[in-house]
């Protein structure tokens, strides 16, 4: 795919899945451990911004991580660091991604547009 700009919400996800996390210090955290979900700090790139998210642990040691903004142009193959404060907690490979922000936005219009045509057909004409 190939979007018409460096902008496009096609470039744009906050949901992806890692293979199985190498941890630093715990392997994996004790808190991830016991909630299955941990708040912590994401980047996948060298320079770029800590972005706030949400750990969820798999089974088999991967992790889906959700994060609190959408992010441009990840890529699977990537690596996706994970942070506490000035923590390096660990690092898992970027396997898969979830919907783009386009998918998403696109989905919802034709939601709205199916549920306004079911209105459409149920009020009566008046």
């Amino acid at each position: 795919f190939k979007a018409p700009s460096t902008d496009h919400p096609a470039l744009y996800r906050d949901l992806l899945r890692t293979n199985r996390v190498h941890w630093i210090a715990e392997e994996p955290p004790a808190e991830l451990v016991r909630d299955k979900m941990m708040e912590c700090h994401f980047r996948c790139r060298h320079q770029m911004a800590l972005v706030p998210c949400v750990l969820t642990l798999n089974q088999d040691g991967s992790v889906w991580v959700t994060l609190v903004k959408p992010e441009r142009a990840l890529t699977p193959g990537q690596f996706a660091v994970f942070y506490k404060g000035d923590e390096c907690l660990g690092s898992g490979k970027i396997l898969r991604l979830g919907p783009s922000v386009f998918t998403w936005t696109q989905g919802k219009k034709r939601e709205e547009a199916a549920k306004k045509e079911e209105l459409d057909k149920t009020e009566p004409a008046t």
